[in-house]
């Protein structure tokens, strides 16, 4: 009997061990996460800028190759000063960096299928790029990955833009064939998201005194979107209106809400009404009021800058009583349980893509636009 006990004491730790050596070896999951990053000190703006107006997929003008630069110069010295008023730098290095561990961690737990997972941040206007993801992907052996947007809501000018810089430079250094892709979209209306905007909003709400948050406004506030963007057939408008619906629904449409639009550039029709506008006019009726930044996934310029300093002085100036903000996703564990359920059901799902993605605007003439290179055999297309 005692040797029985001791084999088979010795077959589980073998059995252990095997199982533990299979999953070392078993090749990671790729979590690619696309944004726009910002710069990480204040020498980086200028080039920041000088990448972001040179997009053409976010900002179209006349003679771009020439005036693209010449804006960019002009805005650096009006932009650093914002920068310098939070931090010399912009959060969203150190934030995303925080929800990749966060989320690889998780998913290693909640999807062992898949795993072992390894998560690069893939930046569009600044490092670490693209191209330096790619590098290290490379490096580390890695076979199949998901193009994992860090906006929940498609446009051709975000999303879309960070695909197709993605496709190209898979091409620019001939690595179509060496990884296998499927690509997480667009997520506005997942519930786990929507929970996390919720949860953010209750704790915003708490900072409002006893008297003025049960009558407070909640203006959900999006990054804008020139309109003529708009009239090709961008979704994103549509797409945050249904994220702000779903989170008031769960909210049981407990305050009186609006959707703004915000951080507008030039002179060009953007979408309406815009935050700033809204507020002044909130102003006139005493209303206590609490911004929610409903399209981004950390803290960056236009929450910290644009929402805490300038809108904040816009409500005070215009005589709203009580003005907050509701604290962005970040790196909470809200946030983090959201993000990596999102990466979970699209592996489960085994999901190449969402249905609309491959939806181009009528009249698109884009080469690389709703395109995937190389993708991944084994899945197929879903609808949202």
């Amino acid at each position: 009997a005692h040797c029985r006990k001791m084999f088979a004491g010795v077959r589980c730790a073998a059995l252990r061990y095997s199982l533990g050596s299979f999953i070392q070896k078993r090749t990671a999951t790729g979590i690619v996460m696309l944004n726009m990053g910002g710069p990480e000190s204040l020498e980086e703006v200028g080039p920041f800028l000088h990448n972001l107006f040179t997009d053409t997929d976010i900002i179209e003008m006349p003679f771009q190759r020439f005036t693209a630069p010449l804006i960019a110069r002009r805005r650096t010295p009006h932009v650093k000063k914002l920068y310098a008023e939070i931090g010399n730098c912009s959060p969203i290095t150190r934030l995303t960096k925080e929800q990749a561990r966060g989320i690889t961690e998780l998913l290693d737990e909640i999807s062992p299928q898949t795993a072992p997972h390894k998560a690069y941040i893939a930046f569009r206007y600044a490092g670490p790029t693209v191209s330096d993801a790619l590098d290290r992907m490379a490096k580390d052996g890695i076979e199949r990955a998901v193009a994992f947007s860090q906006y929940p809501q498609f446009s051709c000018t975000t999303a879309g833009s960070s695909l197709n810089h993605l496709w190209k430079t898979l091409k620019e250094k001939n690595m179509e064939k060496t990884f296998q892709w499927s690509i997480l979209d667009r997520w506005p209306t997942h519930p786990k998201f929507i929970d996390a905007v919720v949860s953010n909003i209750k704790k915003g709400l708490e900072m409002f005194s006893e008297g003025c948050r049960s009558d407070a406004i909640l203006l959900f506030s999006a990054h804008s979107l020139p309109l003529r963007t708009v009239f090709k057939g961008d979704q994103y408008a549509a797409e945050v209106a249904a994220t702000v619906y779903d989170v008031m629904k769960k909210l049981n449409f407990s305050h009186k809400y609006m959707l703004t639009w915000q951080s507008q550039v030039g002179r060009i029709p953007w979408l309406e009404p815009q935050t700033d506008k809204i507020l002044k006019e909130l102003g006139k009726t005493k209303r206590s009021t609490l911004v929610v930044p409903i399209a981004f996934t950390t803290d960056h310029i236009e929450t910290l800058s644009e929402i805490d300093i300038e809108f904040k002085e816009v409500a005070e100036k215009a005589g709203i009583k009580e003005f907050f903000r509701a604290p962005s996703l970040n790196a909470e564990p809200a946030a983090i349980d959201a993000l990596a359920s999102i990466v979970k059901d699209h592996l489960d799902q085994k999901q190449l893509h969402s249905l609309q993605y491959k939806f181009r605007c009528p009249g698109c003439t884009k080469p690389f636009c709703r395109s995937i290179v190389n993708p991944e055999s084994s899945y197929s297309v879903t609808a949202l």
